[in-house]
């Protein structure tokens, strides 16, 4: 067999052991997972600062923020981790029960799929998100990240696995590809019977690489086009700190905000303050023609929108800005330009 078939074989029989895991001993692992992780943060972030170095002449900033760790993120990965713990375990859980006319019930149970294999890109946060999720619903995960982030996912990884060995489960439940290179991705894509399914995380060119190849079950989506949408009666002060958060928090990530869409019936009361609003935390506003004269009046910067800023995924400080008619007019646009991620 071949390193990436020996690999997935590997996941497979671990799977089989996850399988027949407790909700006491995948908790005892997830646990000694999230301690682990902050126990071991200096290391990881060592790893990281070799990544982000290695990609900065290369990438721009968003990929950057993406791919950069801090104790604070780390910190949330931790906790992210101990959020997963409380959860209810799906496993087992009869989601519906039905009897058929000669007294036969039938009862629809949750089971795991069995091996799960995510690939993404830049952000190594993924890394313990993805194996933690996976474990609790009693599922081996096989992890292929970004070349950019290899060292800081191995340092997780290391971590994970370590904490899966300490509550007696197998530490192939956690696999991390230990190749960057596309032709190992291309075959785990391959390998029916063995992956069950394949879920892509990343940019339009990983998604399509992943769905024009994977012999494999695969959930993809695309870009996170997310809208704010501001009513007429809204509050002028809480629309624009709702504005600001969504589009400056993190710019970089696939949940910020890309679009304003301002109510046309009280479009100068709400247009204007937000606008100024964002220009002074140094977003790019990028608006329609309808939008365009009550910001030149008011002396906002501005710059004129193109049909294909309209579902754009920036990942930066720059945010199209659209004038609608109504809550209706909201939803069609969203409906035409959105992604339906968030």
């Amino acid at each position: 067999m071949t390193p990436m078939k020996d690999l997935a074989t590997a996941a497979k029989h671990a799977s089989r052991t996850l399988s027949n895991a407790g909700t006491a001993q995948k908790n005892q692992a997830l646990t000694a997972m999230a301690k682990g992780l902050r126990d071991q943060a200096k290391q990881i972030l060592k790893a990281n600062a070799l990544d982000v170095k290695a990609a900065r002449s290369e990438k721009d900033d968003a990929f950057i923020d993406r791919l950069t760790l801090t104790p604070a993120r780390i910190e949330g990965m931790a906790s992210a981790i101990d959020d997963i713990v409380r959860l209810e375990d799906p496993i087992g859980e009869v989601t519906e029960t039905r009897r058929r006319p000669n007294g036969l019930e039938i009862r629809k149970v949750r089971l795991p799929l069995g091996v799960v294999m995510m690939v993404y890109e830049a952000r190594p946060n993924v890394t313990s998100d993805a194996a933690a999720l996976c474990l609790k619903s009693g599922n081996a995960s096989i992890l292929r990240g970004g070349s950019e982030s290899f060292r800081t996912n191995q340092v997780i990884a290391q971590v994970l696995q370590k904490a899966l060995v300490a509550a007696g489960l197998p530490a192939a439940a956690i696999t991390l590809v230990p190749s960057t290179d596309r032709n190992s991705m291309l075959e785990l894509l391959k390998l029916e019977g063995l992956i069950d399914l394949c879920i892509p995380r990343g940019g339009p060119g990983l998604i399509h690489f992943v769905a024009e190849n994977a012999r494999v079950p695969v959930v993809k989506h695309y870009q996170g086009i997310c809208h704010v949408y501001v009513h007429a009666d809204a509050d002028v002060a809480m629309a624009q700190s709702i504005a600001v958060n969504a589009k400056t928090s993190r710019p970089g990530v696939c949940n910020a905000a890309e679009c304003l869409l301002i109510d046309s019936s009280n479009s100068e009361a709400l247009l204007v303050p937000l606008a100024q609003t964002l220009v002074a935390k140094g977003v790019e506003l990028r608006v329609c023609e309808r939008s365009a004269p009550l910001l030149k009046k008011a002396k906002v910067k501005f710059v004129k929108a193109t049909a294909d800023d309209f579902g754009h995924e920036f990942l930066n400080l720059t945010m199209a800005v659209r004038m609608v008619d109504g809550l209706d007019g909201a939803l069609e646009h969203i409906a035409r330009y959105g992604s339906e991620h968030t």
